[in-house]
């Protein structure tokens, strides 16, 4: 009996960009042992149980590069690290966590090979490859798998530890402008943007949103009383302490009233148009459940409706509709909601569905409900009999392209009045399409962090770009919201050069940040003394919104294993091309892979940024074209062919000339400095620098549009005490 085995023998979270690609993979190392010998056309019937366990897998179309590809590979013949990589997609898809990018190589040894996969959270994709593993085997020996039960346990996974839905509508669209982003805690709290020039969210709130302006929304008696002194028409109300005055506050307002908690949200607790005294008694417990404070409001007559303001206009517009039932003389009320209302495929659990799964234990403003028309959740309605179950939280049809001029204007203000920069404007209206004042309509709520999910996944009508909307908010059409990023790569000489890009960067007045193998450094003052190429130490420059400008060393070894900590830079530099000598359990291949694999430092150059190469060096100069931005080629001698070609077509370069470091573009010549003047010549002499080293950095400032003045006294004064 047949006892094939796939072992994975290491995974490892590449979180930044790397040698497969820009975006964080899993790149998993497994041995198949003797399936290297058993492609998948010679498994009897595994093709066909895969692709009846995943037909999703249709889809993929491989390098075949059509639809089907993947499962026409499977007949042809290919090999269980290139379907673990597969199916393990697949299952992530299935899973409701969308990623495409797939690689299965050969690692050296027999049977030996590197499957990645890219992935938005590190256990999602360690689970996946684990699930795929499992149901290839299973596949292969033809026993029972529970597709099932393996995808709902990665789409719990998804919905616990990924960003939402509405959080990463805004990413993907600031991502869409190249505006990078960074994930701060498990939840929901994103920046995008790097140092100084980033900006936060937390879902659809953001650092423009004040404490003050939320703590006000949430108070819903004071969020009126300031719409009301600002000319914002909303309905009349009174706080109440007991049923008692409960009812009281009612008669006086005149019936009927909405009975609602003072700091309540999501509808939570709010029961509408209530006549009986009995009903608004009972009302009253129902909202005090839910808030500090109970209110009780004239009822307005019209449909609920919730405007996204963002800014300065109103982005998009739902309106709410009631969940109902119809009896049919055989099923109780309960039975008949799942039946009739959570069989809605627009309904579930998850955040990723627009309505919300109606549960009458979780929802006690239903039962009130249905108690003034005569049922319970055990009731059996006779045939044909409605019941109404829920009148708010049903934001489910989009009504953006209907909003009347007036009431747009109407809810820009009230968002103003109460200071929020993004908010959810709840209101009832009978027209939405006509002014609110002749109609009645009123402003009933001003919600901080508004959901975003029923404007991106409405039950009807059209998806709006609110995450697009959000991200123009927050930055300028010409703002990325990126810091100058230097990147260097070599074969242990980079260091210096770091350390002096650095000082450079500062004597500019920037606050500058660097991560290198002496240390993590903050505006010219070390934080910490052992080597910070580590991606998560890195990666602190970037997050701190002090910094200005940031320079990191990396090397072979943290590229293989972790990544880059940045996801583009402004300047790329590659001095020498490292050895694989030393990098053996990570199974490079020899000397021959490695500018496959440095090349990353020059792929994630801005188009707008340049990178400095060895022209020297033969494999570092053929880097240039990976670079999407501009080169610029240094070397000691002037007439090197490949510096000398370069500056003949009119770009930039760098080089020593009689002791004269010299910067050019085509026949325009800049003379920067001396090596034998007394402050460059002691500096040689001590070790702290190097000829080379000096002439790389002067390149990469250069590069940053540095003049040869500042760049002359930087190299002069380096290593002396850092100014405040």
């Amino acid at each position: 009996m047949s006892t094939h085995a796939i072992q994975i023998l290491r995974m490892t979270h590449l979180r930044g960009p790397n040698i497969w690609t820009y975006r964080p993979v899993i790149e998993a190392l497994i041995d198949i042992g003797d399936l290297e010998d058993c492609p998948s056309n010679t498994l009897p019937g595994f093709g066909q149980r895969l692709a009846a366990w995943l037909p999703g897998l249709v889809e993929h179309r491989c390098s075949v590069g059509e639809r089907g590809g993947f499962l026409k590979r499977l007949e042809e013949g290919t090999w269980p690290g290139h379907i673990l990589e597969h199916v393990a997609l697949e299952l992530q898809s299935r899973a409701g966590m969308q990623t495409g990018f797939g690689k299965a190589r050969e690692a050296g040894p027999r049977g030996v090979y590197k499957v990645v996969i890219r992935t938005r959270h590190e256990a999602v994709s360690r689970q996946a490859l684990q699930s795929a593993r499992d149901l290839i085997l299973a596949a292969i020996a033809d026993q029972p798998f529970d597709v099932s039960a393996e995808i709902a346990k990665l789409s719990h996974m998804v919905d616990s530890l990924c960003i939402g839905p509405s959080t990463a509508s805004i990413v993907d669209a600031a991502g869409d402008r190249g505006i990078p982003n960074i994930r701060l805690n498990d939840g929901n709290l994103v920046q995008l943007g790097y140092g100084h020039r980033q900006r936060r969210i937390w879902t659809a709130e953001t650092d423009r949103t004040s404490a003050i302006a939320e703590g006000i929304s949430k108070d819903k008696d004071l969020t009126k009383q300031l719409l009301s002194m600002c000319g914002v028409p909303v309905p009349e109300g009174q706080t109440v302490d007991s049923p008692s005055a409960a009812w009281e506050a009612a008669q006086e307002l005149g019936l009927p009233v909405c009975v609602k908690p003072s700091d309540g949200n999501h509808a939570r607790g709010v029961s509408l148009e209530l006549s009986r005294q009995e009903d608004i008694e009972a009302a009253y417990g129902i909202a005090l459940a839910e808030g500090s404070e109970v209110i009780v409001e004239r009822f307005i007559q019209g449909e609920e409706h919730r405007l996204l303001v963002v800014g300065d206009q109103v982005v998009a517009a739902n309106k709410g509709e009631t969940a109902s039932i119809t009896g049919d003389g055989v099923h109780t009320v309960q039975q008949l909601i799942e039946l009739q209302i959570n069989s809605d495929p627009r309904r579930g659990e998850e955040e990723g569905f627009p309505l919300d799964t109606i549960r009458l234990d979780e929802h006690t403003t239903s039962l009130l409900e249905l108690k003034r028309q005569g049922l319970s959740a055990d009731s059996v309605p006779e045939a044909g009999r409605p019941a109404l179950i829920m009148r708010t939280g049903n934001m489910s049809m989009d009504v953006t392209d209907l909003v009347h001029p007036d009431v747009a204007a109407q809810a820009v203000l009230a968002a103003r009045v109460v200071g929020l920069d993004i908010a959810g404007i709840d209101l009832v209206v009978q027209d939405i399409a006509k002014p609110l004042g002749p109609q009645g309509g009123a402003m009933v709520e001003v919600n901080a962090g508004p959901g975003l999910l029923m404007h991106l996944k409405p039950a009807t009508g059209q998806a709006r770009p609110v995450g697009q909307a959000i991200a123009r908010h927050l930055f300028k059409p010409d703002d990325n919201g990126r810091i100058p990023v230097v990147g260097l790569m070599g074969d242990g000489d980079t260091t210096r050069v770091a350390r002096l890009l650095a000082w450079l960067l500062h004597l500019k007045g920037l606050h500058t940040g660097l991560s290198c193998a002496e240390g993590l450094f903050l505006n010219q003052r070390q934080l910490q003394a052992s080597d910070a190429m580590d991606w998560a130490q890195a990666q602190r420059l970037l997050i701190n919104r002090g910094v200005q400008a940031a320079v990191f060393e990396s090397d072979a070894c943290h590229l293989l294993t972790q990544g880059l900590p940045y996801d583009r830079c402004q300047i790329g530099i590659v001095t020498r091309m490292p050895r694989a000598t030393g990098l053996d359990d990570l199974y490079p291949g020899g000397d021959e892979k490695m500018p496959g694999y440095i090349r990353t430092q020059i792929d994630v150059v801005l188009p707008e940024g340049t990178a400095v190469l060895h022209a020297a060096d033969p494999q570092v100069a053929a880097l240039a074209d990976h670079c999407d931005g501009s080169v610029l080629f240094y070397a000691d001698d002037e007439h090197h062919p490949t510096l000398s070609a370069h500056r003949a077509q009119g770009h930039r370069v760098g080089f020593w000339r009689e002791a004269q470091l010299v910067l050019a573009e085509g026949s325009k010549e800049h003379l920067v400095l001396s090596s034998q003047r007394p402050a460059v010549a002691r500096l040689l002499k001590l070790g702290n620098l190097t000829t080379r080293d000096m002439l790389v950095a002067a390149c990469a400032a250069w590069a940053l549009d540095m003049g040869t003045d500042l760049i002359r006294a930087g190299v002069k004064s380096f290593g002396t005490p850092p100014t405040a």
